[in-house]
């Protein structure tokens, strides 16, 4: 960073993270534990280079700053992507295609398909993917006499667990932006590593092509099979008071996002020179926030030209959806501007990437059993915090640092793949976890409900996950422990599956 001199400060160094996790764990509240563990990391720089108090709050001013014009086309980005998710819903291409499913479904399987099916189309923010697949499919799930419970697991497994493995998504930008240059090719990498997520998407797809079910979320679905919703259920607004038309058409939703998936990965080319003649992978991961943020401005830009002339809202409305859109992301916002923060006060002013990746060489730790403790950690700070973007980053500067932050080290990719896929399990399942909480409102299920029969569920895949990663500090490739760990899987929902027939004829 300009204007600052690296210093060695030795063990000292690793005091501003650690003071970050900490806090983190006990006030289970992600903005202050960052900015205090920023400014502790500025005194130390301040105090070892003969400056004070006031010098080291100038310092952590200007280090965020230089990090928020460093990322400003992220920050951009995902302004432009607020916003896009707001008019999208204000347009009513959401409610449209709740319509057009409830025309075509007839069985609960096909239910509960169409549900899950709806999460994974809305890959490009997990907000807009709770708000949106709750507030559409409930009336057809209900229906269906799909629990209220089972709705709201479908919506959150199919919210940040698809995300994070998305690349044209918040998730993808702000991860990359955590790993500096690089950045994107290596998220690009970690994709198949993400056991937590890939895992959570398959048992979420079993789960609704069959009718295995076990633990709280059994006796709910068996109890929501066996009686009504009381009309206090069936009463409520749906979220954020969002004035949605009744006009819209399922294109409404598709379109957008598939302008904003096109012109993202033509942008990403067009940047990093691929018409130029640079090779097309090289070009995609050369800027890709700056292609993204082109991306959703063609996206906004199309949204504008097709909802304007039918008059699916007027242009005031759609200024007043982009502001409101803008908004939404600022909290997003602010966990990354003080995490990219901490991190460049670490990397560049006290050194303690140089300290960490020496005291671990020094100490002969097998690294291959780094995966499986990054994930357990991640696991862990993401369930107390209540968010993943908070816990990655945090953690991903450090697993960089104790692997010398090269990219061609043989663990870095399944410890950074680890640690995106604990801090997915904790936004996934934690009670104070925002999309948890969005969650429950869309499918509008009792909060504490859904995350009593929810967490059996994620714990299951979080054990086995743990094996995966154990398998993969081992393997030179991802496909050995994603393989292992689908086969357990698949195996323990089969038992699970057997238990409950004999369970059910035992009943009759």
């Amino acid at each position: 960073m300009d204007g600052f001199d690296l210093i060695a400060v030795g063990w000292i160094s690793i005091l501003p993270p650690i003071i970050a996790i900490v806090l983190a764990l006990l006030t289970k509240e992600v903005f202050s534990s960052l900015l205090i563990g920023l400014l502790s990391g500025t005194l130390i720089y301040a105090f070892n280079t003969g400056g004070n108090v006031l010098t080291a709050i100038l310092d952590m001013f200007r280090v965020m700053a230089d990090r928020i014009g460093a990322n400003g086309f992220m920050i951009i980005f995902l302004a432009l992507l607020g916003s896009l998710v707001v008019v999208v819903t204000m347009a009513g291409g959401s409610r449209a295609y709740g319509k057009w499913a409830a025309k075509g479904i007839k069985t609960q399987k096909g239910a509960k398909l169409a549900t899950s099916v709806l999460g994974m189309i809305i890959f490009i923010d997990d907000y807009f993917n709770c708000l949106t697949v709750g507030t559409v499919m409930r009336p057809l799930t209900d229906q269906h006499k799909i629990s209220r419970e089972k709705l709201a697991y479908i919506i959150d497994a199919t919210a940040a667990p698809i995300c994070i493995i998305a690349p044209i998504s918040s998730w993808a930008a702000a991860v990359a932006s955590n790993l500096g240059e690089g950045g994107f090719n290596a998220f690009m990498q970690t994709i198949p590593y993400n056991l937590y997520a890939l895992l959570t998407i398959a048992m979420v797809l079993v789960l609704c092509c069959t009718k295995i079910d076990f633990g709280a979320m059994r006796k709910a679905q068996l109890a929501r099979e066996q009686s009504e919703l009381s009309d206090e259920e069936v009463e409520g607004q749906d979220f954020d008071n969002i004035k949605t038309s009744k006009k819209g058409r399922v294109t409404d939703l598709l379109v957008p996002i598939i302008v904003l998936i096109a012109c993202s990965i033509l942008g990403m080319a067009y940047v990093g020179g691929f018409f130029e003649g640079v090779d097309f992978v090289e070009a995609v991961g050369a800027d890709p926030t700056v292609g993204l943020t082109l991306g959703a401005f063609a996206a906004l830009i199309t949204a504008l030209v097709m909802y304007l002339p039918r008059k699916l809202m007027s242009f005031r409305d759609f200024m007043g959806g982009f502001v409101q859109g803008v908004k939404s992301m600022i909290p997003a916002i602010l966990i990354l501007i003080f995490a990219w923060s901490l991190s460049g006060v670490c990397r560049y002013m006290i050194g303690t990437g140089e300290f960490v990746s020496q005291a671990v060489a020094a100490s002969n730790f097998p690294l291959q059993f780094l995966p499986v403790i990054i994930f357990l950690v991640a696991a862990g700070l993401s369930f107390s915090m209540g968010t993943a973007w908070g816990t990655f980053g945090i953690l991903l500067p450090i697993v960089m640092m104790i692997c010398g932050g090269d990219f061609t080290n043989a663990y870095i990719v399944p410890s950074m793949a680890a640690t995106l896929a604990g801090s997915v399990f904790g936004d996934h399942c934690s009670p104070i976890s925002d999309t948890t909480s969005l969650s429950s409102t869309g499918a509008k299920c009792d909060h504490i409900k859904h995350v009593s029969t929810q967490i059996p569920y994620a714990l299951l895949v979080a054990v086995i996950c743990a094996i995966g990663y154990l398998i993969a500090g081992f393997a030179n490739n991802p496909w050995l422990p994603l393989g292992v760990s689908m086969a357990i899987l698949f195996v323990v929902l089969a038992v699970i599956g057997k238990r409950n027939k004999k369970l059910d004829l035992q009943k009759n």
